[in-house]
């Protein structure tokens, strides 16, 4: 079956008119951008071009709101961040809703204008983005979307939190005096000091490059801290550790 049989089988099923068929299959590949594909043998697709046949033949029949369930998984890395770009701008193109599920959690803050985050069918947290990354309601949200450091505190009063013996500014409020509640820090947010220049006092126990930065371990009175720079510390040196107000996030403690 070639390209232009594939997408077009939905209308010819509804035994659409032939010369509508062809205007509207026209339309949907100049919209994924190959129109000199309409056809080439699918088995001669590449995987990218091949998800694009795919949505092409999906939105051909103009839905109203089109599912898609992890449709770039099988991609290498490269395509699969292609083909992100290529979705969201047929997406805006379109003007439909798309439900897009994924279990990797880059994609979902990169596709998504709303995250829906669900465990074991139990919806957690609905939001931007944006809130889902810097506002995670339970432990589950914050280690599911980023990297976090979780650790437990203590809410002295409003706008300030205690953990690890410290007493740390915070934004967040609406806690009671005293009430343990669970802290998160994600890892680009911990700047690293000289020893005796912050809050926290530790030793580095690891240290990998990752491109764009660097992803150490951080040992503070016996907890492990995951800290991202693009300086690298090296492995035994003991530093301090600064947070401001906007790098602690405050949830109530899970039981």
């Amino acid at each position: 079956m070639n390209v232009f049989d594939n997408i077009s089988f939905g209308l010819r099923i509804k035994k659409i008119n032939k010369s509508l068929i062809k205007e509207k299959v026209k339309s949907v590949l100049s919209l994924i951008d190959m129109q000199k594909y309409a056809y080439r043998n699918i088995n001669e697709l590449s995987g990218g071009q091949k998800q694009r046949v795919a949505i092409a033949r999906a939105i051909i029949m103009e839905p109203k709101l089109l599912l898609l369930d992890e449709p770039l998984s099988a991609l290498d890395l490269k395509m699969r961040q292609e083909m992100q770009k290529e979705l969201k701008k047929i997406q805006r193109k379109l003007g439909i809703t798309f439900i897009y599920v994924t279990h990797d959690q880059e994609e979902a803050l990169t596709m998504s204008d709303r995250i829906v985050v669900m465990n074991k069918g139990i919806i957690l947290q609905i939001g931007t983005p944006e809130e889902i990354y810097n506002e995670p309601k339970t432990k589950f949200v914050a280690s599911f979307i980023g990297e976090s450091n979780i650790f437990e505190g203590t809410y002295e009063e409003e706008f300030v939190v205690n953990m690890f013996g410290k007493d740390f500014k915070c934004l967040d409020k609406g806690f009671k005096h005293k009430e343990l509640v669970d802290l998160v820090i994600r890892p680009e947010d911990v700047k690293i000091l000289p020893k005796g220049q912050g809050h926290l006092s530790g030793i580095i126990t690891s240290a990998v490059f990752q491109g764009v930065h660097y992803e150490m371990t951080l040992e503070i009175q016996k907890s492990n801290w995951l800290v991202q720079s693009t300086k690298l510390t090296k492995v035994g040196e003991e530093v301090d550790i600064s947070l401001g107000p906007d790098d602690i996030h405050v949830m109530c403690k899970e039981q």
